[in-house]
């Protein structure tokens, strides 16, 4: 669910394929981002025959993209990790507020009864 807004089911759906194509579209970004770089590490190595560099790219390629999802996946758990702790101590706080509020209210309540009590017995 996106922050700030109402969602209904439709804009879920629809976010949801908003978030399945901005997903596409970064992977393909780091696809080609990979291939530029295989090509230019190819390209210093002018000795390679087409089909050598054509598999050094391919290799290349992926193993930039299996290290590039490694990264992501951890920052993925690591931010759910965070989100978690975040949460506990959101809790934590909540409670420990609303205990306080519910001391404060006692004590008020607490000397509103006495002065009210005192007032009568001057009388």
């Amino acid at each position: 669910m996106r922050r700030g807004r109402h969602t209904t089911r439709a804009d879920e759906r629809h976010s949801g394929l908003a978030d399945e194509a901005e997903g596409y579209l970064l992977a393909q970004a780091h696809h080609d981002q990979a291939q530029r770089e295989a090509e230019d590490l190819c390209a210093r190595m002018p000795w390679l025959t087409t089909t050598q560099a054509e598999e050094l790219t391919g290799h290349y390629i992926r193993q930039r993209l299996d290290i590039t999802r490694q990264l992501l996946l951890g920052t993925a758990r690591r931010a759910e990790q965070l989100s978690q702790e975040y949460e506990t101590r959101y809790s934590a706080l909540r409670r420990t507020l609303l205990r306080r509020h519910a001391a404060v209210a006692c004590a008020v309540l607490s000397c509103t009864a006495g002065a009210g009590t005192l007032a009568l017995l001057t009388r």
